[in-house]
């Protein structure tokens, strides 16, 4: 097979732009320079600013759903503050603890006499991540469902950028963005995912999906939630089944998810 053939079959099942990253990195001493495509790319404290004053013809609530089980404090803060810090502020954060040490329902319980919208409930044992994650869905009440797990964060636009998504396609049920890593200790993000629009073939060997997946709730109503029988792979479980029962999915080409 020719080097040509070996790049039409890559963009085939992977897409336009990770060819290209792949070309980058390929040609490339070092990896991608992600802190300085960070200063040119990053959203500016203007632009948040805007966003909050935007008013959407459509506002559906998103129900963050997190299971926690003893979550380090400086983590769970920190979790629980990026999604405080949403531009878009129609959310309801719903949290399912089932840690054996009272300290992270401590923590949660402070922010909820502070802010309504975030809502926990103290599971009576640890029943796994899957069915954790059952009790929190449970407790929602929004038009759709953001899955973010509990050491993870959201990027302040997140929430802004998947309702401007649903104001713009009318008949979107699933929606997913890019996503990055960072350190423990929030100073450094790395290790970018840029990823291709929606590919069935590429999903069905790999949840290049992965974070930030927002999915109707009727959806994963319908679906039954998640399957405690794939704990360990339950997101790649659900977002499978999820998209079989969507009429549209949509790729926000843009880094969300921390």
């Amino acid at each position: 097979m020719s080097k040509i053939d070996i790049l039409k079959r890559y963009y085939h099942y992977y897409g336009m732009k990770m060819l290209l990253l792949k070309l980058f990195r390929n040609n490339s001493a070092e990896n991608f320079d992600y802190d300085s495509w960070l200063k040119k790319n990053a959203i500016t404290e203007a632009e948040l600013e805007k966003q909050k004053k935007y008013e959407f013809a459509y506002n559906p609530k998103i129900s963050i759903i997190v299971p926690t089980y003893e979550t380090p404090e400086m983590f769970l803060r920190e979790m629980i503050e990026s999604v405080q810090q949403q531009t878009y502020s129609n959310w309801e954060l719903c949290i399912a603890d089932g840690s054996v040490s009272d300290q992270v329902m401590q923590v949660i319980q402070a922010y909820t006499q502070a802010d309504k919208r975030i809502i926990v409930k103290k599971l009576t044992k640890n029943k796994g991540i899957a069915d954790n994650t059952n009790a929190a869905i449970a407790i929602a009440s929004g038009e759709y469902i953001a899955l973010l797990d509990h050491d993870d964060l959201l990027a302040p636009d997140a929430l802004f950028e998947v309702v401007r998504c649903v104001n713009d396609n009318e008949k979107a049920d699933v929606i997913y963005s890019d996503e990055d890593k960072i350190t423990a200790d929030s100073a450094r993000r790395f290790e970018p995912h840029f990823k291709t629009d929606f590919n069935i073939e590429l999903l069905r060997s790999n949840n290049y999906i992965c974070h930030l997946f927002v999915v109707k709730r009727l959806i994963v109503e319908e679906i039954g939630g998640f399957r405690n029988d794939f704990d360990g792979a339950q997101d790649y479980d659900l977002i499978l089944r999820c998209i079989e029962k969507a009429e549209e999915i949509y790729h926000i080409p843009k880094i969300l998810y921390h």
